[in-house]
């Protein structure tokens, strides 16, 4: 048996006619960026999530972007985040100018330590960057506290939680700021790159839809600095039609999940979410001892793993200049050796599950 890891050609043949009608209507129309059908995206998504301001982006890292341009980040100023997450969370604050700082993650959840941010806060602190990893939110509560104390942004990378909720509200409506990706192996992916902003006031509504086309306000007027940052009507299309069914999309995704917990042997370390939230399971990661070996002879029986991620921020060489050194984030870098995902998407059959957990079971 050959296990298809995301499954993205069945994800394209669920609703191939109806991708096929709206692409040939945005082609026919010539009307290829922005328009309609990001204006119908838009809507979806304010309403999907119960927040009142959505854009759509060119990305998820796009995102990012724009939130902490939106907020006036500026060379020298430090955003708190994790170490535990994939490059274009510490990128992008790197890019404009300004200083990642980390702080570990909490062992069970993979998500920052709400218990060790205060300690990281500095007089140069403007933001705090929770990343909902892999699909799960973080303690979005305490970290809005913290952020209400000290006077800062929260920013919620919620490139991996999309649909995900937290006391009852969904991710990316719990924050000053909620940025996602619908990279194509995302949760809720389009066919190509896209991401979309989510901004709790109209001040910033306002400011980031003039940023993500180059701060212009009115055509040649531009009031700030900006980037070309929009989404196309393509990907907006396509996402329109998958928008409507994602609802399923993520019952299915749970019910993989569920499967995985029950037959996985209890020697594995398996992913736990909180009572208070739910996951949308953009990956079903676990914990292993000898993992090379592991999916090396998964991989002999047409079982695809992943590791997200190998190598935390603090050790990646782009930030060697942030001064931090092997061990400063030991659970980190320990979960960073230890952690495999096992293919999950909304098609996988009960039988594909009980292959999968079945040679799993047998390597330990």
């Amino acid at each position: 048996m050959n296990i298809d890891f995301a499954n993205l050609t069945k994800a394209f043949k669920e609703h191939e006619e109806e991708f096929k009608r709206v692409s040939l209507e945005v082609m026919s129309s010539a009307h290829y960026i922005l328009g309609k059908e990001t204006e119908e995206f838009e809507k979806g998504l304010a309403e999907f999530t119960g927040n009142t301001y959505a854009l759509g982006c060119s990305s998820g890292t796009d995102a990012l972007l724009l939130a902490m341009m939106a907020m006036g980040l500026k060379p020298g100023d430090e955003v708190i985040t994790t170490p535990f997450t994939f490059i274009a969370t510490a990128e992008t604050i790197a890019c404009l100018g300004a200083r990642p700082v980390f702080v570990d993650i909490d062992e069970e959840t993979y998500n920052i330590d709400v218990g060790k941010i205060e300690q990281a806060i500095t007089k140069h602190t403007k933001a705090i960057m929770p990343v909902s990893l892999y699909g799960q939110m973080s303690d979005m509560d305490e970290i809005n506290g913290i952020a209400e104390k000290y006077g800062l942004a929260v920013i919620e990378d919620a490139a991996q939680s999309f649909g995900a909720t937290y006391n009852g509200k969904r991710s990316c409506n719990v924050s000053t700021f909620g940025c996602t990706s619908f990279f194509p192996a995302k949760p809720l992916g389009c066919f190509g790159d896209g991401g979309a902003i989510f901004a709790s006031n109209e001040e910033d509504y306002q400011k980031i839809k003039a940023m993500r086309v180059h701060g212009q306000v009115k055509r040649y007027t531009h009031h700030y600095i900006g980037m070309g940052g929009r989404l196309d009507n393509l990907q907006a299309a396509i996402l329109n039609v998958k928008l409507k069914t994602y609802e399923k999309d993520i019952e299915r995704r749970q019910k993989v999940a569920e499967s995985y917990s029950k037959k996985i042997d209890d020697k594995i370390i398996k992913p736990f979410v909180k009572e208070d939230r739910t996951s949308v399971w953009a990956q079903y990661t676990i914990r292993v001892q000898e993992r090379d070996r592991i999916q090396q002879e998964l991989q002999k029986h047409g079982i695809p793993t992943a590791v997200h991620y190998p190598i935390p921020m603090h050790l990646q060489k782009c930030f060697d200049y942030l001064g931090y050194k092997k061990g400063d984030f030991p659970i980190s870098e320990k979960c960073a050796e230890e952690v495999m995902s096992l293919p999950m998407n909304p098609y996988l059959e009960n039988t594909e599950v009980e292959y999968i957990t079945s040679k799993l079971n047998t390597l330990l």
